[in-house]
C-alpha cells in the first residue's frame, strides 16, 4: 500500500481564493539572464551551510544572478515566514518560525566569509514579537561589527507598527543606513500593503533621522501597481519632509497569478524622469530604473551617498567676501506630508 505524500503548506494561503491574473509579457528592458555562474553557486552554498535566508531568493529578486556573482547577498533575518500578507510580496506568510538566537552570529560569519565591504540585512514582519524583532536586528548589527569591523551595515527594517521603542533599539546599534520602504502610494495601501499604515511609515523614517541626524535614511517604492504620476511626486515630497536621503524606484513584477496584477510596465524614459524630478526635490541619491531594488548595488550606492553628502556640506558654507554673506547651496526640503 502506498501512503499519500504529505502536502506541502501553501506559501500564500491567504491568496488561495484570489482569482488568477496573468502577468503581461515582459518588455525587452525588464528581462535578465538566468543565474548560473560559479560565484552564484558558491554564494548559494554558503547561505545553505550557515542556514541563512535571503530576500534575494524569498522575494524572487530578478537581480539575484548578477548580485550573487559579486557575492552580494541580502540576508533576511527573523525567519522565513511573515506575519503580514502584502499582495505584492513573494515571501511566505503564515505562522512565523521560532526566533533563532544564534542567527546573528551566523550572519556575521557570512559577512566575513564573503569579504563584504557593505551588507544589507532585512527581515520578515514579526508582529508576534513584543519588539517586532528590533532587538534581533541590534544583535545582528553587533555580531557583524565583531566579525567584520570594516563592513558598513544597511538595515531594511519593517514598520514596527505598535512596537514602542523598537526603532530606538535599532538606531542605538548604529547602522550606517536605516532603510524602510513605503512600497507604494497611500491610495493603494489597503490593497497592496494591508496591515501597514502610510503615515506611520513616514513617521518611522522621520524618527530615525531625528534620533541619528548624521546617519543616512533610505526608502523605496515600486511603480506599475496602478499609481498616478502626481501620487508618486507627493510621496517624494513626503519623504523629503521626513529628511530621507536616498530614494529607490523600481518596476513591480508580479510573483504569481495570485498576486497584485501589473497595471503597466513603466518605460526607462519615465524612470529617468522620476530620477531627475526626485533629485530636484532634494534627495542626495536617487536610483530609478526598471530593475532597481532596495539592495541592488547598495555598496556602490552607499559610497556615492557619502560622497554626495560630503560635496553638499562642502558647498553649503562659502566664506563671506566684501561684506556679502555666503550662499547656502543645501537642497530645500519638500513640503510637509499631507494629512489624511
Amino acid at each position: 500500500m502506498t501512503l499519500p505524500s504529505a502536502v506541502p503548506p501553501l506559501r500564500h494561503p491567504e491568496k488561495a481564493a484570489r482569482p488568477d491574473r496573468a502577468s503581461p509579457r515582459k518588455p525587452p528592458w525588464i528581462r535578465v539572464k538566468a543565474p548560473g555562474s560559479p560565484e552564484y553557486h558558491a554564494t548559494r552554498r554558503l547561505m545553505r551551510e550557515l542556514q541563512l535566508n535571503t530576500v534575494c531568493e524569498e522575494a524572487a529578486c530578478p537581480n539575484i544572478g548578477e548580485c550573487w556573482k559579486e557575492k552580494h547577498a541580502t540576508v533576511m533575518i527573523l525567519g522565513a515566514v511573515c506575519t503580514r500578507a502584502c499582495t505584492f510580496c513573494n515571501v511566505a506568510t503564515g505562522r512565523p518560525d521560532a526566533l533563532d538566537p544564534h542567527e546573528p552570529q551566523r550572519v556575521g560569519a557570512a559577512v566575513a566569509a564573503l569579504g563584504l565591504k557593505h551588507i544589507v540585512v532585512t527581515s520578515v514582519d514579526r508582529d508576534d514579537l513584543a519588539d517586532g524583532g528590533a532587538g534581533h536586528f541590534a544583535r545582528t548589527i553587533s555580531a557583524i561589527r565583531g566579525a567584520a569591523p570594516a563592513t558598513t551595515i544597511e538595515v531594511l527594517v519593517p514598520d514596527f507598527l505598535r512596537k514602542d521603542g523598537a526603532i530606538e533599539t535599532v538606531i542605538a546599534a548604529r547602522p550606517d543606513v536605516l532603510n524602510h520602504n513605503l512600497e507604494t502610494v497611500p491610495r493603494l495601501y489597503a490593497e497592496v500593503r494591508p496591515g501597514a499604515r502610510y503615515f506611520h511609515s513616514l513617521r518611522l523614517l522621520d524618527q530615525a533621522k531625528r534620533l541619528a541626524p548624521a546617519g543616512f535614511t533610505k526608502s523605496g517604492i515600486m511603480v506599475g501597481l496602478g499609481e498616478e504620476k502626481a501620487e508618486v511626486l507627493q510621496v517624494m515630497d513626503d519623504l523629503r519632509a521626513a529628511q530621507v536621503d536616498f530614494l529607490t524606484i523600481g518596476q513591480y513584477l508580479q510573483p504569481t497569478p495570485k498576486h497584485h496584477p501589473i497595471a503597466r510596465f513603466v518605460t526607462p524614459e519615465e524612470f529617468e524622469l522620476y530620477r531627475r524630478l526626485a533629485l530636484g526635490k532634494g534627495f542626495l541619491m536617487v536610483s530609478a530604473s526598471p530593475l532597481t531594488r532596495s539592495s541592488y548595488h547598495a555598496g556602490d550606492d552607499f559610497a556615492r551617498l557619502k560622497a554626495a553628502r560630503a560635496a553638499l556640506l562642502s558647498a553649503s558654507v562659502i566664506p563671506a567676501k566684501a561684506g556679502i554673506q555666503g550662499e547656502r547651496h543645501a537642497f530645500p526640503p519638500g513640503p510637509p506630508p499631507s494629512r489624511g
